[in-house]
C-alpha cells in the first residue's frame, strides 16, 4: 500500500513487562529469527529528534492528529558508520519512513546552526522538505532518545517485531556523540515496547504466537515520552502542556504519570 508515493506499514505498539518479555521471546524463536543485528541480543539505538517553534511534533501527538511526521537523526551502538537522518510519517494506522545516509559534518552543521545547503542541494525530497521546515518552522534539535531494541523477522508479511528496553532521554545536550552525556530513565522500571510492524498482512500463526488479543494496544511514542521527562526536570521550560482534564483518560498511563507530576 502506497501514500503519495511513500510505501505504507502497518505498526502496532503495546507496553510489556520483562515476564510477558520473556514468554515472547522463547514463543518467537521457535518460528521467527533474528535480524542479523540482533544475534548477540540486541543492539543500542540513539535518536536525536527535531521540533518546531510550536512544538507541533509534540502536540500533534498529544492531540491525536491522523497525519503527522517527525524528524531524526539516528545512529546505532553510539558509532558514525552509519548515521541516518529520517522523516518518519503517520497516515491514519499507517506508517511510512524515509532514510538519507548523511556524515558527521552534516550532523554536526545541523545541530550547531551551520551551513545546512547540502539539504536543499540534496536529491531527495524529504531533505528539501527539512530545509524548508529549517527556514520557515525554526525546526532545531529537541531532544536525544536512547534505548537498546532486540529484533525478530519473517519474510512473510515483511513482519518485524522489536523490543525496546531501558527508554531514557538525555537531559544535557544534542550532540549524539557527546562522550559525557547524562540519561534518566524515561518509563516505569520493569516496562519495556513491543512493537510490530508488517506490510499487508500479520500471518495468522504470528498472531497465535503473539496472542496480541492479550495486551492493549497503545498510541506509543518514545519521542514524546522523553519529551515530557525532559520538561518533567526542566520545570522553567518555557514550553506549557495542554491542560487534559476530561481526557486524561484517552492519555497512556507514562504520559498520565508525567503530566501529573509537572
Amino acid at each position: 500500500m502506497e501514500y503519495k508515493g511513500s510505501k505504507l506499514r502497518h505498526e502496532l505498539k503495546y507496553y510489556i513487562n520483562y515476564n510477558e518479555y520473556n514468554y515472547l521471546k522463547t514463543r518467537l524463536a521457535t518460528l521467527l529469527k533474528h535480524d542479523k543485528n540482533s544475534a548477540d541480543g540486541g543492539y543500542h539505538i540513539r535518536s536525536l529528534y527535531f521540533d518546531d517553534i510550536y512544538h507541533s511534533s509534540l502536540n500533534e501527538k498529544l492531540s491525536g492528529i491522523e497525519f503527522r511526521q517527525k524528524y531524526r537523526i539516528r545512529i546505532y551502538n553510539k558509532e558514525d558508520r552509519l548515521i541516518k537522518l529520517e522523516c518518519k510519517s503517520k497516515f491514519g494506522e499507517y506508517i511510512s519512513k524515509t532514510s538519507v545516509p548523511i556524515n558527521r559534518d552534516n550532523f554536526y552543521s545541523l545541530i550547531n546552526g551551520g551551513d545546512i545547503n547540502f539539504l536543499a542541494q540534496s536529491p531527495h525530497k524529504m531533505c528539501k522538505d527539512m530545509f524548508i521546515a529549517i527556514k520557515t518552522r525554526f525546526l532545531s534539535p529537541a531532544v536525544i532518545v536512547d534505548y537498546e531494541r532486540e529484533v525478530f523477522v519473517l519474510d512473510e508479511g515483511n513482519v518485524r517485531i522489536t523490543f525496546d528496553k531501558d527508554l531514557s532521554a538525555a537531559i544535557d545536550t544534542v550532540d549524539v556523540f557527546c562522550k559525557d552525556m547524562h540519561t534518566v530513565g524515561a518509563m516505569e522500571p520493569g516496562l519495556m515496547i513491543l512493537e510490530i510492524k508488517y506490510d499487508e498482512y500479520l500471518p495468522n500463526h504470528v498472531k497465535k504466537l503473539l496472542q496480541i488479543s492479550s495486551y492493549e494496544r497503545c498510541a506509543i511514542s518514545k519521542y514524546v515520552i522523553c519529551r515530557l521527562k525532559q520538561f518533567q526536570l526542566n520545570p522553567s521550560a518555557k514550553y506549557k502542556l495542554p491542560l487534559y482534564d476530561s481526557n486524561m483518560n484517552d492519555i497512556n498511563l507514562p504520559y498520565k504519570k508525567v503530566l501529573i507530576n509537572i
